[in-house]
């Protein structure tokens, strides 16, 4: 059977995959969760009953939108990075709505199904918003935001910052800074640490939902770059790490193995029990948050938050 050339493959996950799969340190970046499959699973997450970040982070905005939607300015151009479907934010669209007659929305995302979705959704909900999808990988390069019209309010929302390790969060940040214009806001959703067994159960949730979302990166690597992934030889390995505060998700193999790749034209070998590092999740506290954002160069101007301080919607300004 024939090798593809490396330099010429198809499939734009190759050189991640490549990469993270060679290192000392496997691992996976989390983006290559959201096909259309992973999309669908997490928000198969977000129904369970041990996720509360979802639930906990819309009750939040359903209760404080108009407070929210006030704050951050008259006459506003909406911008969502890493929108989804945009279920949670319809609430805010309806209040915007009820402050200005009309508004354009620009809902950013690396899945281009989740926002088909969205767009299907919101264009029969809201007639007197114009939806304008921008398929992107926000993470690696933000879209020219200052090329779009009016006062902008860029959402964050989701604890999507928590995925992101100290250092990249930091310059993730100052280049939304850097891209917008002074009087535009950004409305940034942290996850707050909480009680250990909480945090656990969100990420192992009893339906095994969470396990799929993680396994469905190897689901993927097979279906796109002929990967042989057995997923019964992988366990969904996830845990609270106090140290660095931060939920860790992993895949541990079963047994001694080796998993041929067929478009990265190698094999991989696994010992039992290495792993391959998918994603963490970082919490925050209001001091780190404060910390953060003043360090990318926003001024916190409003916070909000659950009764049980579980979940932080913050307001900040360019």
């Amino acid at each position: 059977m024939a090798v593809k050339n490396h330099a010429v493959l198809v499939s734009p996950i190759a050189d991640e995959v490549m990469r993270g799969l060679c290192a000392a340190s496997r691992h996976l970046p989390p983006k290559l969760f959201y096909d259309a499959a992973g999309s669908h699973l997490f928000e198969q997450i977000t129904e369970t009953p041990e996720y509360y970040p979802t639930r906990t982070e819309r009750a939040i905005l359903k209760g404080y939108a108009g407070e929210i939607v006030r704050q951050a300015g008259n006459n506003l151009t909406l911008v969502e990075l890493g929108a989804g479907s945009a279920s949670k934010t319809q609430v805010l669209i309806e209040a915007l709505l009820r402050r200005q007659l009309r508004a354009d929305f620009y809902p950013v995302d690396v899945s281009s199904s989740a926002l088909q979705g969205a767009l299907t959704t919101l264009n029969g909900h809201f007639p007197r918003l114009r939806v304008s999808p921008i398929v992107a990988d926000y993470t690696h390069q933000i879209p020219n935001l200052n090329a779009l019209p009016g006062r902008k309010l860029v959402l964050f929302i989701g604890s999507t910052i928590g995925n992101f390790e100290p250092d990249e969060a930091l310059a993730f940040l100052k280049s939304v800074h850097a891209s917008l214009q002074p009087g535009d806001a950004l409305l940034i959703g942290f996850d707050l640490i909480k009680d250990a067994d909480v945090l656990h159960a969100a990420y192992n949730d009893a339906q095994g939902v969470t396990a799929a979302f993680n396994k469905n990166m190897l689901v993927r690597i097979n279906r796109e770059l002929g990967g042989s992934f057995d997923l019964d030889g992988f366990e969904h390995v996830a845990f609270w790490n106090r140290r660095k505060s931060r939920i860790e998700m992993h895949l541990e193999s079963l047994y001694e193995q080796t998993v041929w790749v067929q478009d990265l034209g190698r094999g991989f070998h696994f010992q039992k029990g290495k792993r391959i590092h998918t994603e963490n999740s970082y919490k925050f506290n209001p001091a780190s948050i404060a910390r953060l954002l003043r360090r990318s160069g926003f001024k916190l101007e409003k916070s909000w938050t659950d009764p049980q301080g579980w979940f932080c919607e913050a307001l900040a300004r360019v």
